[in-house]
C-alpha cells in the first residue's frame, strides 16, 4: 500500500464532510415535495452511514496492518538486542 502524506482519520472525515455538504445541496435543489425529498434524503442518509461504515473497516484493517508490522519489528529488535547482549557477557 501507498503511503499518503494524510491520515486516514483525515480521509474519513473529509468524506463525512463531502457527504454532508452534499446532501445539503441536493435539498436545497431538489424540485420535489416535502415528502419525496424527505424520502430521498433518508436514502442518501443511509448510503453515507453504509459508506462511512465501510471506511472505518478500511481504516481499521489498515491500522490492524501497521499494527501487526510494528510489532514484528519491535521483536525483531528485542531478538537482536538479547543476541548482542549475550555476545558481550
Amino acid at each position: 500500500m501507498e503511503e499518503k502524506d494524510y491520515s486516514i482519520g483525515s480521509l474519513v472525515a473529509s468524506f463525512l464532510l463531502g457527504g454532508i455538504v452534499g446532501a445539503g445541496i441536493a435539498i436545497l435543489l431538489a424540485p420535489q415535495s416535502g415528502r419525496e425529498t424527505r424520502e430521498k434524503i433518508k436514502e442518501y442518509a443511509e448510503s453515507v452511514k453504509e459508506k462511512a461504515a465501510e471506511s472505518v473497516q478500511k481504516a481499521k484493517s489498515v491500522f490492524e496492518d501497521k499494527k501487526s508490522v510494528l510489532t514484528a519489528a519491535v521483536e525483531a529488535g528485542k531478538e537482536a538486542y538479547k543476541k548482542e547482549a549475550n555476545k558481550q557477557s
